[in-house]
């Protein structure tokens, strides 16, 4: 009698198994879908073209340290654009100092900026790259501005480049 409950218990540990010793696994092979752009390059084309911290900012999706770009206490009107490929990206009656480090915007040029989730740094951001060419600009948050969108889109300032309004 001891033999066979023995017996029982160890068919019903052993096949009772729930739902949550179970683990999800995923295909780490397979690659994340590539989106097509209307500008594309070949690495080397990038390399030749874009300074070695534009190439490493945009096409690295490497970040500048803070305080480093000549466009953070730009005051001049204009458009910021991808250094990659010219694309307008952002209106500088849109710019504000946050205090971060980086040039900030509290909105984009609609159309012209792509989202994405990233995920670098243990948590989810939601990472900016430019609409056309697919060239990382930074990152966006919600701590920006509460009488505007309330959005701060933190940009790499190497990955723009500014184009002053022209003098009629």
């Amino acid at each position: 009698m001891i033999r066979t409950t023995t017996l029982l218990l160890a068919f019903l540990v052993i096949g009772c198994q729930g739902n949550s010793q179970k683990k999800e696994t995923t295909d780490t092979t397979s690659e994340k879908a590539e989106t097509a752009y209307a500008v594309t390059k070949t690495d080397a084309e990038w390399q030749k073209e874009l300074s070695k911290m534009q190439y490493y900012v945009l096409r690295k999706a490497g970040t500048e340290s803070p305080g480093s770009s000549e466009l953070l206490y730009n005051k001049g009107e204009g458009v910021y654009a991808c250094a990659g490929c010219g694309t307008p990206l952002f209106k500088s009656e849109h710019k504000f100092n946050s205090g971060t480090g980086w040039p900030s915007f509290d909105r984009e040029i609609e159309g012209n900026v792509a989202y994405d989730v990233d995920h670098k740094i243990g948590y989810p951001r939601t990472e900016e790259h430019c609409a056309v060419c697919g060239g990382h600009l930074g990152h966006v948050f919600d701590d920006g501005p509460r009488e505007t969108t309330g959005k701060r889109h933190c940009i790499n300032g190497a990955a723009l480049t500014f184009i002053p309004n022209s003098q009629e």
